[in-house]
């Protein structure tokens, strides 16, 4: 069967989109995103996601990572659903809900001309675990604070330079810690200044990504528990890819940035 997809990219965190309101749907997600995530023999990116009608949303989303395991949230892939959605004449809303896994999120467009030029999304109230615990792999032992934002994250802040970290082999232990039963995304932290946090990632599933949103908000909210930043103020997170807003509150966090389309295509299932 012919699929049609539009590739696009969140600060880099690229994905493959199938619009599955008004064309056809694929048989089998997970296969599917492990073949076209490749890079060398597929489409390449970090998995794929499905645009579908909901009975509770304005859409619905399902995301899959590279490795073919389903996620419950992705923050980059829902402001791209966003412009996608908008842009391509599926809604002429400018505040949209959509339905995921962790519960249904409002994103706010900003644009003109019919254009998306950035995306808000309430991420809705972030749940605060562990806070800097230590956790000990064959790397060495880390301090963390365990952040679920709909999908789990473990936040890390070091004084070492994360630019230079060696994240494949950080990453994966930490990944794959018994102390997180369902895997869990790893954020590596610099604190820049009082609104300025710089991240890395290794997200379950997908390996280093350039950038993830339910990290960077993930970070915001462990910075903020740990009193790193301030709370109900904007602080940038730069990611390899660029640069997400992040407002962390008591109720909720408000995650602002772009995305972009990259080019459209057809495949074979």
């Amino acid at each position: 069967m012919s699929l049609e997809f539009t590739k696009m990219h969140g600060l880099g965190n690229d994905y493959i989109y199938f619009d599955c309101v008004s064309k056809a749907q694929p048989k089998d997600p997970e296969k599917l995103s492990i073949k076209l995530s490749d890079r060398h023999f597929g489409v390449g990116g970090d998995g794929i996601v499905l645009i579908m009608p909901s009975d509770k949303a304005d859409f619905r989303m399902r995301m899959f990572n590279a490795d073919g395991s389903e996620g419950a949230m992705c923050g980059n892939a829902s402001r791209c659903i966003a412009k996608y959605v908008y842009e391509r004449g599926l809604t002429d809303k400018t505040k949209v809900t959509l339905e995921t896994k962790s519960g249904i999120k409002t994103l706010d467009i900003t644009g003109n001309d019919h254009k998306a030029q950035s995306v808000t999304v309430d991420m809705g109230k972030p749940i605060i675990g562990a806070l800097s615990e230590p956790i000990k792999t064959e790397n060495g032992e880390y301090v963390y604070t365990f952040v679920d934002m709909g999908n789990p994250h473990c936040v890390i802040f070091t004084e070492e330079d994360t630019t230079s970290l060696e994240l494949e082999k950080l990453g994966r232990p930490l990944e794959n810690h018994k102390v997180f039963p369902d895997r869990a995304n790893v954020e590596f932290v610099n604190v820049l200044g009082k609104n300025d946090l710089r991240m890395r990632v290794w997200e379950r599933g997908s390996g280093e990504t350039l950038a993830c949103g339910t990290g960077a908000c993930a970070t915001v909210t462990a910075a903020a528990a740990n009193g790193l930043v301030p709370k109900n103020e904007p602080v940038n997170v730069h990611l390899l890819g660029g640069t997400l807003t992040i407002v962390y509150t008591d109720e909720k966090v408000l995650m602002t940035g772009p995305a972009e389309f990259v080019f459209d295509g057809v495949v074979e299932e």
